[in-house]
């Protein structure tokens, strides 16, 4: 759809840079179609110099794009073409003919993969064996040249834009060349002169009133004669720049409102300050502080320079009283202020009243009182008008609306009185009713899209009660006037709370939306201030207990950035970061900006009626009638996954959230009525349904093989298939749609665009043969049932395993299965609720808008409008911001398992006691040299313990050797020996598994305490609050100790300040069991208490308890002080440590990873290391807020250069912090311009390079995953074993993480040259590690992206080059120094993975526990891969821990199968890969145990 002249048009483009959803059929046009080919000669006529230049860049790119086909097409067919494959047996098991494939282009290849997927897997596995060398070269070749293809198509669409846009500004620029320019107020013929006066208007976060104020401009030059008004918007700061600095040299009045902008405010600000009049209004603190009408002023904070103090004393006769509703009675003072002031004598208070009535005219908005107030101002300052001002026509502050009522009603009492007579739904007393804010400015400027939400939500069976507002005043209205019958219960208890103000009149509601965002304590106003009154929001919801959904068309970004690119910068915090801190759910973007003019989606104001309407009916519908499906994990598949998450065991946790369930009331049928159900029954029956063969005979194979060993407790197996002709038509919107139903988004959708999506992914439907596919062509769906409860595991993604799609293809659609599985559950199950159980799921990472669903997003089509029930562990608030966003997840967190310390074990503690017998007496005890060298030896020590020579070197020291080292030598060895211990002996590690809603019990609590307070209480005083009676109160736990340490014998009393928060904490951790009740509230479609996420350790007792809706952070406050100082100091300890490795060089480039969970937990530590070793710092604004991230002099780095940083972003980063992403952008551009010596800013000296090399954005820095793509793919690679060498994760890493992001358009552009570039210089690697629960060993995504990035920069630099360092910081530790990755990883498998006491924990945990074990050994295969990691004792204890050890192994085996399976596996991969030397009877033991194992799985045995 292309908007010229306010006419839609539905226009087809080049299909060649068609950068819509797949599947929107176009046709190839070689011109602009239709009305746009002549008005595109026009313009050409009018301006040829410019579309010329657009239309001659635009040939070049198209030639480029072909160009680079061409090239991608030639190394197809060069690769492929000539080799014979063969793809398996016949029918009749005779070997099939060998097949070729000649002349096969890359479009060939991709149609091949969907109709002969065997043929593609043929030919990759037979170029790779053939032709290792060539193979690596296609991989790196081809990437590179997709990449700059796609960076083309991109500038291609881009100017192709410019030349649609150009249209669209037809009118204008002929107006403007005839004088008349819309914009400019001043009457034809009038100029400017000394009698005149001149006003310039500059309109913020209200564009939609840019066209109000023109008129009322126009209209005021009429009636003046001599008044020049222009108008702008802020958006014309960036294109018209020229213009409006024009405009404002030599102005009379500044008239700004709603601009927040901080490079546009300091502009404003050098520009303005001559201007004798300056009205600046709720904009940024610095610019209001300019403020000057006569004698009144503002200082740089905002307010005023001080009130006589007769007002003084008015402002404090308004308010409430209550903190909350300050800026609410500062409202109600605007309006009545300059009545009151009139009264008061003297020039400053005259001039206090013009502002405040300038205020009033501008506040109540409307054209009428703009004109006025342009009249009222130039009348009082600047020259007589001879026209008396019209009084402000007011709308009330607050009410109510609807459009088939003229006028307004006073409360939504007044307003429901009516509906009930008139109202469109007065008859259905099963719509939910919804309070609706809304914004009043919006209300009085009479935008349509207001009608248009109350008929749609009207349309979809929803009851709206509008109520429009200022936005500051939201919480009171929520608070005051709106109700529910959780409330009236609590009123009728006595127990009111927030309530306490609630009036008589208040109404029922079922949900409150508010489209206006911000906090809902401040709205607007509010937003500068970080969630500071997000407690009183959370009391005020907690009393209504419905759900609170944040649902706005977008005001600050147009609908065309939205659809291309997601939701970005001001406004994602807007709409998610800021109401997410008061426990907001379910955000839909209902619209956006066309211009200057708001637009809804009509399909998305569907989508939040439906998800409204299902949230009600939980909580109307009673327990027992209630259909809940619950939903288990099963990836990566094969290797015993199913039925895990991380840090939870998931069977126990199964168990007690059915029993929760049963409890309350739920229907779960014949099960558990025994007693409880068993988890690992369950887990077990689910496994059953994987087997290939059963899926293959359908829905009856499944049901016929039961439920195994569930089946005894009343569990049965069910299935069903979903055939292509239901998939299409689930995934099919109605025919007859088109722009009424889609608004102007920038293209009109084909209905089957989600099919044609999935058919170029995975061929056509109806033939589709393929993941859990029946014979028949079903997709197979198939679970557990329990009464009302259906359980089932989530599908797998279908990439583990498949070379050509983890290669080759990006932004795949589900499979056909995965949607089928949604779709069942949607349309056939009819679930009433979802509940993902666990940390996590896939659904919220499937391909789509990175921010701000739309009706393309896929798990916005899959989930549809299904609550979905979260089961999330608190301490990763980032990766829950995913689950809550794209995911509509409500989020419900559960504790960590307890800390426990991993001590000393075999040859350390050996060690240890020879070491203390040796340092009791070293000259006596000389003799235990040599055994302590050879211990040292065994237990791996040798590296993270050298014994150095005299002059510092490391030197391998032999027991024989060590007997000749001199006496006070050796003793101080041992003395550092002795330390080395210690730290290995206190590592934390999370021991075990949590169990869902369990209490911890003493000794876990214990574990705990000991953990968070370390020294800071004594051991005895951390043992007796842990062992404080269950269920005892605060203060009776609080006399207790008080009675206790009154007696001497217990000895010295600990700090009363630590006991206290121990017994807080206590009581804290003993409230676990609200994670079930919190999910039993959500599944009654009550609100959720919001919470922040993290962790005790490192962020205290305020992530307790668990069981609540978890956020993250003010994206704006990010570094925090703290972070920036303890970033600051690791970043100095990184340049000290590479200098001491490095002969005192610096490092020019270092790789830091920007991860979102580490940003989130540590305020921004990562961050802060980036801006130190660049030299820069944090600017913040009067609220607080960051605005800019400035270079410091060079003088005051202490000689040292700026080292350039490569930013390497995760995808969660990318999106939920973008306005950091710009700032730093911002910052390494302004760095490259510095004028500084190249020697002594290395951004600069190679931004100069490259540009000489003819690189495009040199200064590009931040680099990540395509948009709205996650992940390196490294991890399925090695996962499915599909590498050869680390050299080729290298390449995957770098192909996967060539996308540069930034400001304006540079949003996942294409610069695989720009980050090659940088590898080369890429001294150093940085990491930060946030949590004992994940280290480096624990998952696999540090190996895949940090050990990756590692390899693909030392890969970079050529043959033979040296390692990349790389930094390792424990960001939970107080110790800030960071450490070598190797001397970590080491540090880990001693204390964790090679340690019994954590080995017979985490396998004590069942299936999962297994699960967990194996892979670790993932893991380490990964580290082997990646970063060389081989160390030869840690496969050996590895193997002895956990595959020699007949009592482990067979635990292992019982528990999980495939897991076990996985981890011999990877043993004997290590030993093909040449990571680990075993011995022969070492690798005999692991094949036969592997054989045996194998042979089980397939039914062999």
């Amino acid at each position: 759809m292309l908007c010229v002249s306010g006419r839609l048009y539905r226009v087809r483009v080049w299909a060649s840079v068609d950068r819509r959803p797949q599947g929107q059929k176009v046709a190839t046009v070689p011109a602009f179609p239709g009305p746009i080919h002549s008005m595109m000669n026009a313009l050409q006529q009018h301006e040829p110099s410019d579309t010329g230049r657009l239309e001659a860049q635009y040939e070049q790119l198209r030639s480029q794009v072909q160009g680079l086909q061409q090239e991608i097409d030639a190394h197809y067919e060069a690769s492929f073409s000539s080799l014979e494959v063969s793809t398996g047996s016949t029918a009749a098991d005779a070997p099939a003919a060998p097949e070729s494939f000649p002349a096969l282009s890359e479009a060939g290849f991709f149609s091949l993969g969907r109709t002969r997927p065997d043929a593609i897997k043929a030919l990759l596995r037979t170029k790779e064996k053939q032709d290792p060398k060539g193979w690596k070269a296609f991989q790196q070749q081809v990437n590179t040249l997709k990449l700059q293809r796609t960076r083309t198509q991109n500038e291609l669409e881009e100017v192709q834009g410019a030349l649609f846009s150009a249209t669209q500004q037809l009118e204008a620029e002929i107006d403007d060349e005839a004088g008349l320019d819309p914009r400019d107020a001043a009457l034809p013929g009038m100029n400017d002169s000394s009698s005149g006066c001149k006003i310039v208007l500059i309109s913020g976060f209200e564009s939609f009133n840019v066209q109000l104020y023109t008129k009322a401009a126009k209209d005021v030059a009429a009636r003046c004669p001599g008044a020049s008004i222009k108008v702008f918007s802020d958006r014309d700061l960036g294109p018209k720049r020229a213009q409006i600095e024009a405009a404002l040299d030599g102005a009379d009045v500044f008239f700004g409102s709603l601009l927040f902008d901080f490079d546009q405010v300091e502009w404003l600000r050098a520009r303005i300050s001559a201007i004798p009049v300056r009205l600046v209004f709720e904009s940024a603190l610095e610019l209001m502080g300019t403020t000057q009408i006569g004698t009144f002023q503002m200082d740089p904070s905002g307010k005023s320079k001080g009130p006589p103090p007769a007002v003084k004393k008015v402002l404090g006769m308004f308010g409430s009283g209550r903190e909350e509703d300050r800026m609410v009675g500062y409202l109600s003072f605007l309006k009545i202020g300059p009545k009151l002031l009139r009264f008061l004598p003297g020039k400053k208070a005259k001039d206090l009243r013009n502002w405040l009535t300038i205020y009033s005219y501008w506040n109540q908005g409307g054209q009428e009182n703009v004109a006025t107030m342009l009249l009222y101002l130039i009348d009082q300052y600047l020259m007589p008008t001879g026209q008396a001002p019209k009084a402000v026509q007011e709308t009330p502050p607050i009410g109510c609306l609807h459009p088939q009522h003229d006028g307004y009603f006073g409360t939504p009492k007044e307003y429901m009185a009516w509906y009930e007579k008139h109202g469109p739904l007065r008859k259905r007393s099963d719509a939910p009713r919804v309070g609706v804010l809304l914004y009043r400015k919006h209300v009085i400027t009479q935008q349509p899209y207001i009608a248009q939400l109350i008929e749609t939500m009207e349309a979809d069976g929803v009851l709206p009660i509008p109520i429009f507002i200022n936005g500051i005043e939201a919480h009171t209205v929520v608070r005051d006037q709106l109700t529910s019958q959780h409330e009236q219960e609590l009123v009728r208890l006595g127990k009111p709370g927030p309530s306490s103000s609630l009036r008589k009149d208040a109404v029922l509601v079922d949900t409150v939306v508010s489209t206006i965002g911000f906090p809902l304590v401040g709205g607007p106003a509010g937003t500068m201030e970080g969630g500071r009154q997000a407690d009183v929001a959370k009391a005020i919801l907690e009393a209504k207990q419905v759900p609170y959904i944040v649902a706005a068309p977008l005001l600050i970004q147009d609908m065309a950035s939205w659809m291309k690119d997601g939701i970005a910068g001001l406004q994602s915090v807007v709409l998610y970061s800021l109401p997410e801190l008061d426990g907001a759910i379910d955000t839909v973007p209902l619209g956006g900006l066309v211009g200057d003019s708001i637009y809804l989606v009509p399909e998305r104001c569907h989508r939040l009626a439906r998800r409204i309407r299902q949230w009600t009916r939980l909580r109307r519908t009673p327990a027992k009638d209630r259909k809940v499906a619950l939903l288990l994990y099963g990836f990566p598949p094969g290797v015993g996954a199913t039925g895990t998450a991380a840090l939870l065991n998931v069977p126990k946790s199964l168990g007690a959230m059915l029993t929760a369930l049963r409890d309350a009331g739920y229907d779960l049928g014949d099960a558990g009525k025994a007693g409880k159900v068993d988890g690992e029954a369950l887990v077990t029956a689910l496994k059953m349904q994987e087997e290939q063969r059963a899926i293959m005979e359908g829905p009856d194979g499944i049901e016929r093989r039961g439920a195994g060993p569930a089946e005894e407790d009343g569990v049965r197996a069910t299935a069903a298939g979903v055939t292509s002709k239901q998939l299409k038509e689930a995934l099919t919107y109605p025919s007859d749609w088109g722009p009424t139903d889609w608004g102007p988004i920038p293209f009109l959708p084909e209905p089957d665009i989600l099919v044609n999506n999935m058919e170029n992914s995975w061929g056509d439907l109806d033939s589709y043969r393929g993941i859990c596919t029946s014979a028949s062509g079903e997709s197979v769906v198939s679970g557990l049932q329990l009464g009302n409860v259906w359980i089932g595991v989530q599908p797998a993604l279908g990439l583990e395993g498949d070379p050509m799609r983890l290669l080759f293809q990006r932004d795949l659609t589900p499979h056909p299965q995965y949607a089928a599985f949604y779709t069942w559950l949607q349309h056939t199950y009819k679930a009433d609720a979802v509940l993902h159980f666990g940390m996590h799921g896939t659904v919220e990472w499937l391909p789509g808008a990175p921010l701000g669903n739309s009706g393309f997003s896929w798990s916005d089509v899959l989930l549809g409008d299904m609550p979905n029930i979260y089961v999330y562990a608190c301490n990763n608030p980032s990766e829950t911001i995913v689950a809550k966003r794209r995911g509509y997840g409500t989020i419900i967190s559960h504790n960590v398992p307890p800390y426990g310390r991993a001590g000393l074990y075999k040859q350390l503690a050996e060690l240890k006691n020879v070491v203390s017998d040796y340092r009791e007496n070293p000259k006596h005890n000389a003799a235990l040299k040599g055994p302590i060298i050879e211990l040292l030896a065994a237990a791996g020590l040798e590296q993270d313990c050298p014994f150095r020579n005299a002059d510092g070197a490391p030197h391998q020291l032999s027991p024989e050797a060590a007997e000749g080292v001199a006496d006070e030598t050796f003793a101080a060895y041992a003395s550092e020996l002795n330390t080395y211990l210690q730290v290995v002996e206190g590592r934390l590690f999370s021991e075990g598994l949590h169990v869902l809603g369990q209490a911890p019990s003493p000794a876990q609590t214990e574990q705990y305490l000991a953990a968070y307070f370390g020294e800071d209480l004594p051991e005895a005083a951390v043992s007796e609050v842990a062992g404080l009676p269950e269920g005892q109160s605060l203060e009776e736990a609080r006399a207790q100790l008080e009675r206790t340490y009154s007696h001497s014998q217990a000895g010295p009393r600990p700090n009363p300040g630590k006991l206290e928060e121990a017994v807080h904490i206590k009581h804290l951790l003993a409230q676990n069991t609200q994670e079930l009740s919190g999910i039993l509230n959500a599944l009654e479609g009550r609100y959720v208490t919001a919470a922040p996420g993290g962790d005790l350790l490192r962020d205290g007792a305020g992530v307790l308890p668990t069981g609540r809706n978890i956020h993250a952070l003010d994206p704006y406050r990010m570094p925090s002080p703290a972070a920036l100082e303890r970033g600051s100091r690791v970043a100095q300890g990184i340049i000290e440590a590479h200098q001491a490795a490095n002969d005192g060089a610096f490092p020019e480039t270092v790789a830091v990873n920007l991860w979102g969970l580490d940003a989130i937990k540590t305020k921004g530590e990562s961050v802060a290391i980036a801006l130190y070793l660049l030299g820069a710092e944090p600017i913040r604004e009067g609220t607080g807020r960051i605005a800019r991230f400035a270079l410091k002099p060079l003088d005051s780095l202490n000689g040292r250069p700026r080292i350039d940083v490569l930013c390497n972003m995760s995808g969660i980063f990318r999106d939920s912090f973008q306005n950091v992403v710009e700032l730093l952008d911002d910052l390494f551009q302004r760095a490259a311009d510095a004028d500084e010596p190249a020697h002594l800013n290395f951004v600069r000296k190679h931004c100069q390079k490259m540009t000489g090399e003819g690189l495009a954005n040199p200064s590009a820095r931040l680099f990540s995953n395509p948009a709205g793509d996650y992940g390196s793919m490294v991890n399925e690679r090695v996962g499915a074993s599909d590498w050869e060498d680390g050299a080729e994760l290298g390449d995957t890493w770098a192909s996967r993480n060539s996308f540069s992001y930034g400001r304006g358009s540079e949003r996942g552009t294409a610069r695989p040259e720009v980050l090659k570039s940088l590898l080369q210089s890429t001294e150093r690697v940085v990491q930060e590690i946030d949590s004992v629960e994940y280290g480096l060993t624990d998952i696999q995504e540090y190996y895949a992206n940090t050990g990756a990035l590692r390899r693909a920069a030392t890969e970079a630099k050529g043959e033979g080059a040296k390692d990349v360092g790389c930094s390792i910081v424990e960001t939970f530790s107080k110790d800030a120094k960071p450490k070598e990755l190797e001397e970590v990883l080491r540090l880990e498998y001693r204390s964790k993975l090679l340690n019994p006491k954590w080995a017979q924990a985490m396998a004590a945990q069942g299936s999962g526990g297994a699960y967990e074990i194996s892979q670790r050994m993932t893991a380490m295969m990964g580290w082997g891969a990646t970063a060389k990691f081989s160390e030869g004792w840690v496969w050996d204890q590895a193997a002895d821990t956990y595959a020699l050890d007949s009592d482990m192994a067979a635990k292992l085996r019982k528990n999980n199968p495939q897991a076990y399976r996985n981890m011999l596996r990877r043993f004997l991969e290590a030993s093909g890969r040449g990571l680990w030397d075993a011995d022969d009877q070492t690798l005999e033991q692991l094949k036969a145990q592997y054989g045996d194992i194998e042979d089980e799985l397939e039914g062999v045995k």
